[in-house]
């Protein structure tokens, strides 16, 4: 690996941990990620394979990685859910996925046959994607096309990577943001959400998953973080939003929301498992439109 991809993202890797771990065990027939384990180092593979064996390590740091990855496995199965769900019923010509990180979409969903797909994310993290691809010979991408466009939301400017990589800016466009928001400012997402606006046509889509305040959540991820946990220390939250304060930043760049939901009510409708009410219910997937 490059010495760049020392910079890659420490919660993409979890994330993709917790689909794997998840994938033919939790919301069955609902959930399936066969793509996520291949996108794994051999090292980050144990604590999916003992997640998914129920066989906790010994060990205090060994068993918080279990945990870690156990109790990721629990939020991303109402969160993906809800996003295909999302993107099934949105669908547009072209998908743009922002902080893309170990996504598998593009790879994995027959529905975007018809659909170009941009992944954006920091230039470090998506390096260290092309190599772990390259690694795994990954299945062939389902989407019509992929483009991997490098972006750092706190310095470079989107709209022009995107112009730059051939998004069509006259073209509805279906905007995913899933688990990014809040390690970035108020500001960044502000930008970020102007950035967006300014390149969605007319019946183009918003799919965004963000975090609502909870001292509960909050204090569990500074306990980590005085654990040395390595996966969060470097990672922090910076924005937490209200649906309300998200609605109406989204109200002032034409983005109308349609539907927003906690993961807590997805999960119960999927019967999958809510031993982690407090993320569950502070993580949240909103639909918005451009009309």
């Amino acid at each position: 690996m490059t010495d760049t991809a020392r910079t890659a993202s420490r919660t993409a890797i979890l994330v993709c941990q917790g689909r794997a771990a998840a994938d033919g065990r939790l919301a069955v027939g609902r959930f399936t990620d066969p793509v996520a384990v291949r996108l794994l180092r051999p090292p980050e593979q144990v604590p999916v394979d003992e997640v998914r064996a129920d066989t906790p390590p010994t060990g205090w740091k060994a068993r918080a990685t279990y945990e870690g990855v156990r109790a990721c496995a629990e939020v991303v199965v109402p969160r993906t859910v809800a996003i295909d769900d999302a993107l099934r019923s949105h669908g547009t010509p072209q998908l743009v996925v922002l902080g893309a990180g170990l996504d598998s979409r593009a790879w994995r969903l027959p529905e975007l046959a018809d659909t170009d797909v941009w992944e954006i994310d920091h230039p470090a993290s998506q390096l260290d994607k092309q190599e772990r691809l390259a690694q795994a010979g990954a299945p062939a991408v389902a989407a019509r096309s992929l483009h991997f466009t490098p972006v750092d939301f706190a310095t470079d400017n989107l709209g022009s990577a995107l112009e730059a990589s051939g998004h069509d800016a006259s073209a509805p466009t279906t905007w995913l943001w899933e688990g990014v928001v809040p390690y970035l400012t108020g500001s960044e997402v502000r930008a970020t959400v102007r950035a967006l606006a300014d390149r969605s046509a007319h019946g183009s889509t918003l799919v965004l998953n963000y975090q609502s305040p909870s001292a509960k959540a909050s204090a569990g991820r500074l306990v980590a973080r005085l654990l040395n946990n390595s996966v969060t220390a470097g990672e922090p939250w910076r924005s937490l939003w209200k649906p309300r304060k998200m609605a109406a930043l989204l109200a002032e760049y034409g983005l109308r929301v349609v539907s927003d939901e906690d993961l807590l009510a997805i999960a119960s409708r999927l019967e999958s498992s809510v031993r982690g009410r407090t993320a569950l219910h502070s993580g949240r997937v909103a639909i918005a439109r451009r009309e």
